[in-house]
C-alpha cells in the first residue's frame, strides 16, 4: 500500500479535529493509500465520549514528523553470533560485500561490531602465538577454518588452551619440555603422532590428509586425545589457525557510535560528521539490532507524509512539519502560514465543521462511511456548529449531519443533549484542562494572542472558578510568551459567551469589546464563534 501516511488534526483537538482525522484516514484506505490517524494531544472529554458511544479507538498520540532513523531504508544485515571465527566472518563480508558486521547474542541485542580492520589487525600480527588460548577458541572453529574432519575424540566442550607447536618428522619430543595444552601440528608421520600421545599430547593437527592408522587412534582414544586432520599443508594450516579465533575476541564492544530507531536524522548527522566510521549499526529500544546505517542513507533519507486536517498555521500543527511532505489540507478556517514544495490537494470551505468537508468527500466519491464513522462526523458537526446555531453553521452542515445521523442511526436533539452534558460541566475541570482544551495563537500586528473556547451547559457554575480561572491564565500567558490570553465560555443553552482575558494591550480589549479599565471579563450576549465573532473584532482592533 506504499509510505505510511499519517492523517492529524491540530494541536489541542476538539472533536471535530479528531473525528475528521479518523474519517479521513478510512476514506483513504478505501482508496487504497496506508493511512494512520494521529492526534497532537490529548482527547477531551466529550470526544472522549463520542468515541465511546460509537466504539472507536482515540487516534495514535504524535509527538513529532521530524524525519527518523526509522524513516530510512536501512541496510539489512543478518547478525552474526559472536562464536563464529574470523575466518567464517570473513568469508560472509566478501561474500555479501559488506565492509561491517553486527554481533548480536541469543536475544538478537548487539553487544558489538566486526569491520574489516577488527580482522586485518590480528591477522597481521601473525607472530602472537598466544590467541588462540587467549581466546579460549572452540574445536569446532579449528575444524571448520582448516576444512579438516575430527579423525579422533569430540568437540563438544574442547577449547583450546596452548600455542601451536609444528613437529616436523624429525623434532625430538622430550617429556620435559612438552606442554600437553599445545596444539601439536604434524605432516603425514605415524611415528611422530605416536610419540607425540605417548609424551602427552592432548591435540594434534594432521595435514596433507593424513589419519593415523588404527593402533595410533586406539592409543590415542586411551589417553583422550583429540585428532583433526586437515588436507591443507602444513604451512599453510599454522598460517590458517588464529583464523579460528571467535570473533568476540577480535570485535569492537567499547565506544561504538549506535544509534536508535527513534533518532533524529538531524542529530544523528551531527554525530556522524564527528566520528567519521563507515557504517553505524542501529537498535530499538530493546537493544536489538535493526540494521545499519551510512551517510548515503542520510542523503537518500524520505520524509514522513501527512495530511492535515482541521488547520493550516504553523503554530497549531506537529512538530517537525518543515521537514515532512503534505500531501493534502482538509480545512474549513482562514488561509494560513504553512507553505509547500510542491503544489498539494487544498480543499478549504466556508463551512462549520471540518467532518462536513470529510462527509461530502465520501459522498462524492461514492463510498458510504461505516455506521461508526458516520456516526462521529455527524458529532463532530452537532460540536463544531454547537448544533447548528453557530455563525459559522451553514445549510449544508445541517443537511449534511442529517444525512449521516441516518447512516448512524441517532437522533440529533437526543444525542446532542448527551454529548454535550458529557463534555460541558464545569465543576470539577482543572484551570489547566479548561484552558487547553481548544486552544488556539493567533498574531495581530505586534500582539500574540492565545484563546481557548469552551462550551457549557453549565453556565452558571463558572463564578465559582473564575477566580482560579484567571490565575491560571496569567501563569499561561507568561510562560507561553503571550501579549493577552483569553478564554471564552459559550453558553450552549442560552447562546452567549462569557470572555475571560489577562495580559498587555487592554486598550485593544477595549476598542474591541468596549469595556472598561478595570474589567478582566465580559458576557457578549449572541457571541458563539471565536473564528467568526472574536478573531474580527481582535484584528480590527489591533491593526
Amino acid at each position: 500500500m506504499g509510505d505510511q501516511v499519517n492523517v492529524i488534526g491540530h494541536r489541542h483537538p476538539d472533536t471535530d479535529s479528531i473525528c475528521s482525522a479518523i474519517a479521513y484516514t478510512e476514506l483513504k484506505k478505501k482508496q487504497g493509500v496506508n493511512a494512520v490517524a494521529g492526534r497532537l494531544g490529548e482527547i477531551n472529554r466529550e470526544t472522549a465520549f463520542v468515541l465511546e458511544y460509537f466504539g472507536l479507538e482515540a487516534p495514535q498520540l504524535i509527538e513529532t514528523v521530524k524525519t527518523q532513523i526509522s524513516d530510512l531504508e536501512m541496510d539489512k544485515v543478518s547478525p552474526v553470533s559472536p562464536s563464529i571465527s574470523i575466518k567464517a566472518a570473513w568469508n560472509l563480508m566478501n561474500r555479501d560485500n559488506i565492509k561491517t558486521l553486527p554481533v548480536t547474542d541469543e536475544k538478537d541485542r548487539l553487544i558489538g561490531v566486526v569491520s574489516l580492520t577488527n580482522i586485518t589487525n590480528p591477522y597481521m600480527d601473525a607472530l602472537d602465538n598466544t590467541m588462540l588460548s587467549a581466546s579460549q577458541t572452540s574445536l569446532h572453529n579449528i575444524v571448520d577454518t582448516l576444512n579438516g574432519k575430527i579423525v579422533c575424540g569430540k568437540s563438544n566442550g574442547f577449547f583450546v588452551k596452548g600455542k601451536v607447536v609444528i613437529l616436523s618428522s624429525t623434532a625430538e619430543i622430550e617429556d620435559n619440555g612438552l606442554d600437553s595444552s599445545d596444539v601439536f601440528m604434524i605432516g603425514n608421520h605415524e611415528k611422530q603422532v605416536l610419540r607425540a600421545i605417548e609424551a602427552g599430547a592432548k591435540f594434534l593437527v594432521l595435514t596433507y590428509g593424513f589419519v593415523p592408522n588404527n593402533e595410533t587412534l586406539k592409543a590415542a582414544e586411551a589417553q583422550n586425545v583429540v585428532i583433526v586432520s586437515t588436507a591443507t599443508d602444513t604451512f599453510t594450516a599454522a598460517r590458517l589457525m588464529n583464523q579460528s579465533t571467535p570473533i568476540s575476541f577480535i570485535m569492537s564492544k567499547d565506544n561504538i557510535v549506535v544509534f536508535h530507531e527513534d533518532d533524529f536524522v538531524d542529530e544523528v548527522n551531527d554525530k556522524m560528521l564527528r566520528s567519521h566510521f563507515r557504517n553505524y549499526p542501529v537498535v530499538d529500544n530493546d537493544q536489538r539490532f535493526k540494521g545499519l546505517i551510512s551517510e548515503y542513507h542520510l542523503l537518500s533519507r524520505r520524509s514522513k507524509k501527512v495530511i492535515l486536517m482541521d488547520h493550516n498555521e504553523k503554530n497549531q500543527t506537529v512538530d517537525g512539519i518543515d521537514d515532512a511532505e503534505i500531501l493534502e489540507i482538509i480545512d474549513h478556517h482562514k488561509l494560513g502560514d504553512i507553505q509547500t514544495m510542491n503544489p498539494i490537494k487544498f480543499k478549504n470551505e466556508p463551512l462549520g465543521s471540518t467532518s462536513t468537508i470529510v462527509a461530502n468527500c465520501y459522498f462524492e466519491a461514492g463510498i458510504h462511511p461505516s455506521k461508526k464513522v458516520a456516526g462521529i462526523l455527524c458529532a463532530a458537526i452537532i460540536s463544531d456548529t454547537i448544533k447548528f446555531k453557530s455563525p459559522t453553521s451553514t445549510s449544508v452542515d445541517s443537511f449534511v449531519a442529517e444525512k449521516l445521523a441516518q447512516i448512524a442511526g441517532i437522533d440529533i436533539e437526543e444525542f446532542a443533549l448527551k454529548m454535550f452534558k458529557a463534555g460541558s460541566t464545569l465543576k470539577n475541570k482543572k484551570p489547566q484542562e479548561i484552558m487547553g482544551k481548544d486552544y488556539k495563537e493567533f498574531t495581530f500586528s505586534k500582539y500574540k494572542v492565545g484563546i481557548s473556547q469552551e462550551y457549557t451547559i453549565d453556565f452558571d457554575s463558572l463564578n465559582e472558578i473564575k477566580a482560579d480561572l484567571l490565575l491560571y491564565m496569567d501563569a499561561f500567558r507568561k510562560e507561553n510568551g503571550l501579549n493577552i490570553a483569553m478564554l471564552l465560555v459559550t453558553d450552549i443553552l442560552n447562546p452567549g459567551s462569557e470572555v475571560l482575558f489577562v495580559g498587555d494591550g487592554h486598550d485593544v480589549l477595549t476598542k474591541a469589546f468596549g469595556i472598561g479599565d478595570s474589567q478582566n471579563s465580559v458576557f457578549l450576549p449572541g457571541v458563539l464563534s471565536r473564528k467568526k465573532q472574536i478573531i474580527p473584532l481582535l484584528s480590527a482592533a489591533m491593526n
